[in-house]
């Protein structure tokens, strides 16, 4: 427990060029926030930080007047972090921003992974933002933007007066289908707080869990989301194949939602690994409450591409069904037999 006291959060910052990063970096380095972050880009120039903002600086640091500080990666990730962390006198968090082109997903597991980053630091959130008037566009021609969704605790929607209400709802049908539990805000010029972006403890399973307990529930999820006549959810099982289908997008991520009861260990546990293994390039996230037979505590699971995560959250409490959940979100899975295998575990 004192570990986590003493960990920097970490936000990992993805989408376009033109998605409105610059515009959300230069507020966490101007504004008086009361807060120090200290922000990773790749391209120091990218940003177009105006140098009258800028205190003092030797070749890779350079501060601001508010008291943040930025860096850019050089060569590697963990040695820049690593930099950072020697710094006297620290800062409140750490905001990495990826190029417009690159995949969160080796980010993100430097600090998800990492022994020697990890005890000086945590993964707080993935956030994407999105430009709603290009998304369409963007999914058409690009794995990468899919990716960053599909990657995403937190989407931005950005830009949202560019488009009408109708287009906003396709692109937020778009995000939903491709990343059911990502909580999304709608944004016009990156004005999101701060708050809402940084510190979330959004990535960590068991904080996002207690602070919404329908986090895995693909479809209670969305509070406003009514299910129509030809809706496919299979209501009377709690069992849904969620194939996100929205006007704008092609599926090419989708998430697949399973429910089950208690779970055998000796079963679940070589099920999962064999899963990531065999699917782990195409699982770009997983994430799972699991009740695991004469254990008192949920369990909780989580994993980025094949690397497995997984801790016992807390006690079951006395009005709670035991039944696992697990989402996937990635390519090409085959839904039928992941819901097929997993029942099959099941005590």
């Amino acid at each position: 427990m004192a570990q986590t006291q003493t960990q920097i959060p970490v936000t990992v910052l993805t989408g376009y060029l033109g998605s409105g990063k610059t515009t959300l970096l230069n507020r966490i380095l101007t504004e008086d926030h009361g807060k120090r972050y200290a922000v990773i880009v790749n391209e120091f120039g990218e940003i177009g930080i105006d140098n009258d903002l800028i205190v003092e600086s030797d070749e890779e640091i350079y501060e601001m007047n508010n008291g943040c500080i930025c860096c850019t990666v050089r060569g590697d990730l963990i040695r820049t972090v690593e930099g950072l962390m020697r710094r006297p006198g620290r800062f409140d968090a750490i905001l990495v921003e990826t190029t417009g082109l690159a995949d969160p997903a080796p980010v993100a597991q430097t600090f998800f992974m990492d022994d020697d980053v990890r005890s000086k630091t945590k993964l707080d959130a993935v956030v994407a933002l999105v430009d709603a008037k290009h998304l369409p566009l963007r999914l058409k021609d690009s794995k990468e933007a899919e990716d960053q969704i599909a990657f995403a605790d937190v989407v931005v929607l950005n830009k949202t007066d560019l488009v009408t209400e109708d287009e906003l709802r396709d692109v937020e049908a778009a995000v939903r289908a491709i990343n059911p539990s990502a909580k999304i805000h709608k944004t016009e010029r990156s004005g999101v707080a701060l708050n809402e972006v940084l510190d979330r403890g959004a990535f960590d399973l068991s904080r996002a869990l207690d602070n919404d307990p329908h986090f895995l529930d693909a479809h209670d999820h969305d509070h406003d989301h009514e299910c129509g006549p030809d809706c496919d959810h299979d209501h009377d099982h709690g069992h849904h194949h969620h194939h996100g289908v929205s006007p704008i997008h092609d599926v090419g991520v989708t998430s697949i939602s399973l429910r089950g009861g208690e779970m055998d260990p000796k079963k679940f546990f070589p099920w999962l690994e064999k899963t990531t293994q065999m699917d782990g390039p195409n699982i770009l996230r997983l994430k799972g409450i699991i009740a695991l037979k004469d254990d008192p505590d949920r369990y909780v699971v989580q994993g980025v591409h094949m690397i497995l995560e997984g801790d016992h959250q807390r006690a079951w409490k006395d009005d709670e069904r035991h039944e696992s959940r697990l989402v996937f979100i990635g390519r090409e899975l085959d839904g039928e037999r992941l819901k097929r295998t997993f029942e099959a575990c099941q005590a």
